[in-house]
C-alpha cells in the first residue's frame, strides 16, 4: 500500500548548502498497515521459526556453547556492513590477550558491538525499559574505541549528517535536522512501548520492523547508526518475550540483500510502503531463524561425532574431554587459558591438546613452540559461513 504522509521535508542548512531534510511522522502509520492474507501467513511462519529458534537452546548441554560465538558472529557481520575486514578468527584472537598482531581498527569495533549488545542484554534482564536512555548507552560502548570515539559515544548528534554522495547537496539521504532528533526519537520510544493508539494492535514482530526502520530514518547519532538499528530489533524481540536468547540476527540477510534492503528504507520514505518493508524483513525473520536452528543442529553434531571419538583415551580420556568441552566454548583458544578454564596444568592441558590435534579435531595455528594457539576448526568453519568480508 502506498501512503504519501510517510513524513515531512524541511529545508535546513549545513556545510555551506541547501538540503531539504526528511522528518518522519510518528508510527503506526496511517492509514494501518494491512495484515492479511499472504503478508499474514508469513508473519506467522515467521513467528514459528523465532519459536523453534528460541527452544533450540535446550537441545544444547549448555547454552552458551551456541551463544558465546554467535554473537560473535553476528558482530562481525553487522560490523562488515558498515565497512570492516575482520574475520571470526580476527575477533577472537583479539580476545585473547596474549595473541597480538590482529588488525587492530577493524576488530576494535566489533570487539566494541559485543560490548553494547552484553550491555543492553543485562540492562534489560535488571528490568530496565528499551529506551532512548538505555539506546545511548549501548551507543556509548559501541564507539567507546577505536575510529568512533570522536563521533559524540552516547550522545544524540548536534549537527546535521547525511547519507551518501559527497556532500549534502548531492546526498541520497538526509535525516531530520538535529534540532528534532529528541522529538523523533522520543515519539519512537512512545511507540516501542506501545503507547500510541494501534500500537499495541501490531504483532511485536512487525513493530519491530517498523522501529527498524524509523530509527535508521531518524539517524539520531553521528555514527553507528546502523549497527544499533540491526541491535534494535533484536532487543525488542527479548524484551517482549518473543526470545530468551539473542539468538535472531538479521545482518547476514541485510548483507545478501543489500540492494533491496535500501530500496525498500526509500519505498518506506517516499510512498510509506511499509507493506513491501514488513514482508521483506518477516522473510528475513523466517529464513535466518531457520537457518540459525540448522546451525545449531550441525553444531550439536559435530559435538556429539567428535566426543565419540575420544571415548577410547583411557587414563587420559577425563582430561582431554574436559579440553574439549571448553574449546566447544570458545573455538579459538591458548594454553594458558584452556589451564585455568579446566583446572588442569599446563603440561596435562598441553597433552590433552596433542592428543586432540592427533585425532584431528584441533589445530595449532601459531607454528611457533611458545605462546600456541589451538582452534576448533570444524566449529569455526560452520560458524564462518557467509561471515566473509565483503
Amino acid at each position: 500500500m502506498k501512503r504519501y504522509n510517510a513524513g515531512r521535508y524541511e529545508l535546513t542548512s549545513t556545510a555551506g548548502e541547501e538540503v531539504r531534510a526528511f522528518v518522519p511522522a510518528p508510527l503506526p502509520p496511517e492509514p494501518p498497515v494491512r495484515m492479511e492474507g499472504a503478508l499474514l501467513a508469513l508473519h506467522d511462519r515467521a513467528l514459528l521459526a523465532c519459536g523453534r529458534l528460541d527452544g533450540v537452546s535446550s537441545l544444547l548441554p549448555d547454552p552458551e556453547l551456541f551463544l558465546y560465538a554467535y554473537v560473535r558472529r553476528e558482530a562481525l557481520l553487522s560490523s562488515q556492513i558498515e565497512g570492516t575486514q575482520s574475520s571470526l578468527s580476527d575477533l577472537l584472537l583479539f580476545e585473547l590477550e596474549e595473541a597480538p598482531g590482529v588488525p587492530f581498527d577493524d576488530v576494535i569495533e566489533v570487539s566494541s558491538y559485543v560490548a553494547g549488545l552484553e550491555h543492553g542484554l543485562a540492562r534489560l534482564r535488571e528490568g530496565f525499559p528499551l529506551s532512548s536512555r538505555l539506546l545511548r548507552e549501548i551507543h556509548a560502548r559501541l564507539l567507546a574505541r577505536g575510529r568512533g570515539a570522536d563521533r559524540l559515544p552516547g550522545e544524540f548528534r548536534r549537527s546535521q549528517n547525511w547519507i551518501g554522495g559527497t556532500r549534502p547537496g548531492n546526498a541520497s539521504f538526509v535525516p531530520p535536522p538535529q534540532g528534532l532528533v529528541d522529538t523523533c526519537m522520543g515519539q519512537l520510544e512512545h511507540f516501542i512501548h506501545g503507547t500510541p493508539d494501534g500500537a499495541l494492535s501490531l504483532p511485536v514482530l512487525v513493530r519491530a520492523a517498523l522501529a527498524h526502520v524509523q530509527f535508521e530514518t531518524i539517524h539520531p547519532f553521528l555514527d553507528g547508526n546502523g549497527r544499533l538499528g540491526r541491535l534494535l530489533i533484536v532487543l525488542m524481540l527479548i524484551e517482549a518475550g518473543v526470545l530468551q536468547q539473542p539468538l535472531l540476527y538479521l545482518s547476514l540477510f541485510f548483507k545478501q540483500h543489500r540492494s533491496r534492503y535500501y530500496e525498500l528504507l526509500d519505498g518506506v520514505r517516499q510512498q510509506g510502503d511499509w507493506e513491501a518493508w514488513i514482508d521483506f524483513f518477516l522473510e528475513g525473520v523466517e529464513s535466518t531463524a531457520t537457518a540459525a536452528v540448522t546451525t545449531a543442529h550441525r553444531l550439536l553434531g559435530l559435538f556429539r561425532a567428535d566426543e565419540a571419538r575420544l571415548s577410547d583415551l583411557g587414563r587420559s580420556g577425563p582430561s582431554v574431554r574436559q579440553v574439549f568441552a571448553a574449546l566447544c566454548r570458545r573455538p579459538l583458544n591458548s594454553i594458558k587459558q584452556l589451564s585455568t578454564v579446566c583446572s588442569l596444568s599446563v603440561p596435562t592441558t598441553t597433552k590433552a591438546l596433542e592428543t586432540l590435534v592427533e585425532r584431528g579435531i584441533a589445530r595449532e595455528i601459531t607454528g611457533g613452540r611458545r605462546n600456541r594457539l589451538f582452534a576448533y576448526d570444524a566449529y569455526l568453519a560452520i560458524l564462518s559461513e557467509g561471515a566473509e568480508p565483503l
